[in-house]
């Protein structure tokens, strides 16, 4: 690693960025994001500068992301299931097959609140 640190700035560069973003989402310190973005698009280093302006165009949304406690984790995970129901159902039968499928999933999880 510190070859490449010393033999490449811009590995360096990027490495700082990446490290410094990773610190600003996981101890919530979205006061620092303008300042990472802005560092960012003038580091001129092609993988970041898109990526820093996209933060910035979605600056309230990243900012909710890194600040509020919400997830919507549990309904993408209903949704991937749906989905993985479906792929294995594909041609295989009609609604009333994929019914019988999702019922117990369904009344399972209306249970287990």
């Amino acid at each position: 690693m510190d070859v490449l640190k010393q033999g490449s700035r811009e590995f360096a560069l990027m490495r700082s960025l990446a490290i410094r973003f990773r610190g600003i989402l996981r101890n919530g310190e979205s006061s620092k994001l303008e300042i990472w973005i802005d560092d960012a698009v003038s580091s001129g280093l092609a993988p970041m500068v898109p990526f820093a302006r996209v933060l910035h165009r979605d600056i309230d949304a990243v900012r909710n992301a890194i600040e509020l406690p919400w997830s919507n984790g549990q309904a993408e995970g209903q949704i991937n299931r749906l989905k993985t129901i479906k792929r294995a159902m594909y041609g295989r039968a009609g609604t009333e097959l994929l019914g019988a499928r999702m019922l117990p999933l369904i009344n399972n999880h209306h249970h287990t609140k």
